[in-house]
C-alpha cells in the first residue's frame, strides 16, 4: 500500500477493466480471498490514518463494497477499538463472500447501529463502504432515503473519512458523482474534514480529474497482490517532469524560437486584447524558448515590451512561420481569422489558443487544415479549456465536463492533434493513445491570464526538442504538470497572477 503522489506516472483502468480484472483474480484464488485481502487494507490504512481513535464508524453497503467494510471492522474490533457499523445490506440479499465478512465482523463482536455514533470527534474516523464502483454518473439506480442520510451524516461528520475504493456515488470513470449523489468536498472543507481514499486493485481515472479530485482528496493504492500485465491501461496519471540539462555548449538557437501570433488591439472601441500574447510571450521567454517574437494583431501600435525588452516584436507578414513554433489566438480576436489559414498551412509546429480555436470552431475549412497538419508530420496542439472544447465539439460544457476523458480523446480523433483539456485533472489526449490525466495544479490556477501563460510554456517546450509526433505530446504533458507544479508550490502568502506566474515559470 502506498499514496499516490505526482513523483511517478501510474497507470489507471476504467470500470471496465477493473471489473475483467476482479473477475480474472477471483477465479484463480480460493473464494473470499479478494475481499479478505481489501478489508486487512483498509484495516491497515485506518490503523495508520488515526492511531488514537477511539471510534470507527464503517458505513458499509449491501455489495462487495459494503463486505469490504464489514471485514474491516473484524480486523478492528479485535485491535480493541470501539467499531460501530451501519450495514445497509441483510445476510439473506448480500453476496456470498459479504455475508461470509458480516459472520466474521459479528463473531468479533462489531457493534450495530442504524445511526452514526453522536459523540465522535476528530480524533475518530469514519469509513465510507457503501457502493465503490457500484455506480456510474449515467446509473438509473438513485439512492434511497436510508443512503441519503449515511452520506450526509458522513459528510458533516467532525471525523475524518476513509472512502474504500471510491467516494460514494462518484464514478471511476469520469470524476463525476452519479444523479442524486451530491459531491462532498464544499460540505466536508467547509469543517476541514480530512478525506481519503484507499483505492483497490487498481487506480481509477475519476479520482484524479473533474470532480474526484477535491472528493477523494489524499488517495493511496492497494494492489491486492493483483498483477495488472494483463489488462492495457484506460489513462495515465503523468508523472513529474524532467527537463533535460543545457550543454555548456549550447546557444540561443539550440532551444529554438516561438512566435506569439495575437493580441487584437480595437483602439476606435476602446478595448485592447494584447495582455493575453504578451503573457504567452513572457511564459514561453521563463520556460526557455531560446528567442520569443511576438507579433501582434494590433496595427502596429506596440513596438516594445519595457518590462521584458527580450521579447522581440515583429509585423506577421515578416515572421518565417515554416521555421518557427508558433503560438496563435491568445486575445487574437476576430483579427485571428485573417491570419489562421496561413498559420495553420506554414507553421513548424503550432498551439492554438483561445480565439484561434473559437475560429475552427466556426469554420469547417480551417479544422480541415488542423487535420491536413498531421498529414504533413506538423504537430499541432489544442489548449481549449471545457467551453471551447464544446463549441469544437457541438456540446455543452455540461457535456465536455461529464467525461472530459472522452471529450479529450474525441476531439484529438477529430482533428488529428494533440488535445489539452484544462480544468481540474487536465486531460491530454492524442490519437490512437491512452490520454493522461495531469496530478499538478490547484485552484489558484483560476484566474485570467493563467491559460494564455500554459499555451505559452506548450510552445517553449515544442520548440526546444524540435518536437515532432511522440515528442510533441511529451512537450504539451511535460508543460502542463509544471505549470500545475508551479501553482502547487506557489508561497501560501503570495498572491498568484499569471504575469507572476510566467516570470517564476523557470524556478520551478
Amino acid at each position: 500500500m502506498h499514496p499516490i503522489t505526482p513523483q511517478q506516472p501510474h497507470p489507471l483502468f476504467n470500470t471496465a477493466a477493473t471489473r475483467r480484472m476482479e473477475l480474472q483474480a477471483a477465479a484463480s484464488l480460493p473464494p473470499h480471498t479478494l475481499m479478505q485481502r481489501a478489508g486487512l487494507a483498509v484495516a491497515r490504512l485506518a490503523r495508520a490514518l488515526a492511531p488514537h481513535a477511539r471510534t470507527v464508524w464503517i458505513a458499509c453497503g449491501p455489495g462487495n463494497n459494503g463486505g469490504d467494510g464489514l471485514e474491516a471492522a473484524m480486523h478492528l474490533q479485535r485491535d480493541g477499538r470501539r467499531v460501530v457499523v451501519t450495514w445497509l445490506g441483510s445476510p439473506e440479499h448480500a453476496p456470498a463472500d459479504a455475508r461470509q465478512s458480516w459472520q466474521r465482523a459479528q463473531a468479533a463482536g462489531v457493534a450495530w447501529a442504524d445511526e452514526a455514533p453522536t459523540d465522535m470527534t476528530a480524533s475518530d474516523l469514519c469509513i465510507d463502504a457503501l457502493l465503490g464502483i457500484g455506480v456510474t454518473s449515467t446509473t438509473s439506480r438513485k439512492p434511497d432515503s436510508r443512503m441519503l442520510a449515511t452520506l450526509t451524516a458522513l459528510h458533516h461528520s467532525p471525523a475524518p473519512v476513509l472512502a474504500v475504493d471510491l467516494p460514494s456515488g462518484l464514478d471511476a470513470d469520469t470524476g463525476q458523482f452519479a444523479a442524486g449523489f451530491s459531491a462532498p468536498a464544499s460540505e466536508a472543507l467547509s469543517h476541514r474534514q480530512a478525506r481519503h481514499t484507499l483505492s483497490l486493485m487498481t487506480l481509477k481515472p475519476g479520482l484524479f480529474t473533474a470532480l474526484g479530485r477535491d472528493a477523494a482528496d489524499s488517495v493511496w493504492l492497494d494492489d491486492l497482490g493483483i498483477s495488472h500485465a494483463q489488462e492495457a491501461p484506460s489513462a495515465w496519471l503523468a508523472g513529474p517532469a524532467l527537463p533535460a540539462p543545457r550543454s555548456h555548449a549550447s546557444h540561443k538557437g539550440s532551444y529554438g524560437d516561438v512566435a506569439v501570433v495575437g493580441g487584437e488591439g480595437l483602439a476606435a472601441r476602446g478595448l485592447g486584447m494584447t495582455g493575453a500574447a504578451l503573457l504567452a510571450a513572457s511564459a514561453a521567454l521563463h520556460a526557455g524558448a531560446g528567442r520569443v517574437l511576438v507579433a501582434l494583431l494590433d496595427d502596429g501600435r506596440m513596438a516594445l515590451d519595457g518590462v521584458q525588452p527580450e521579447l522581440m516584436f515583429r509585423r506577421f507578414d515578416a515572421l518565417a512561420l515554416e521555421e518557427l513554433t508558433v503560438v496563435c489566438g491568445c486575445g487574437g480576436g476576430e483579427a485571428v481569422r485573417t491570419v489562421l489559414p496561413t498559420v495553420l498551412a506554414q507553421a513548424a509546429r503550432l498551439v492554438l489558443d483561445a480565439d484561434a480555436l473559437n475560429a475552427l470552431a466556426a469554420d469547417a475549412a480551417l479544422r480541415s487544415l488542423v487535420v491536413n497538419r498531421s498529414v504533413r508530420g506538423l504537430p499541432t496542439v489544442l489548449t481549449p479549456h471545457p467551453l471551447e472544447a464544446a463549441r469544437l465539439l457541438g456540446l455543452s460544457a455540461a457535456e465536455v465536463q461529464a467525461d472530459r476523458l472522452r471529450a479529450a480523446q474525441q476531439l484529438a480523433q477529430q482533428l488529428h492533434c494533440i488535445v489539452v483539456l484544462k480544468g481540474s485533472g487536465t486531460v491530454i489526449a492524442a490519437p490512437g493513445q491512452a490520454p493522461a490525466i495531469n496530478p499538478t495544479g490547484n485552484a489558484r490556477l483560476a484566474t485570467a491570464g493563467t491559460g494564455d501563460v500554459l499555451a505559452g510554456m506548450v510552445g517553449a517546450g515544442l520548440a526546444g526538442g524540435r518536437a515532432t509526433g511522440a515528442d510533441a505530446l511529451h512537450a504539451a504533458t511535460e508543460a502542463v504538470y509544471l505549470h500545475g507544479l508551479a501553482a502547487d508550490r506557489w508561497p501560501a502568502e503570495g498572491t498568484l497572477t499569471a504575469g507572476a506566474l510566467a516570470r517564476h515559470i523557470g524556478n520551478y
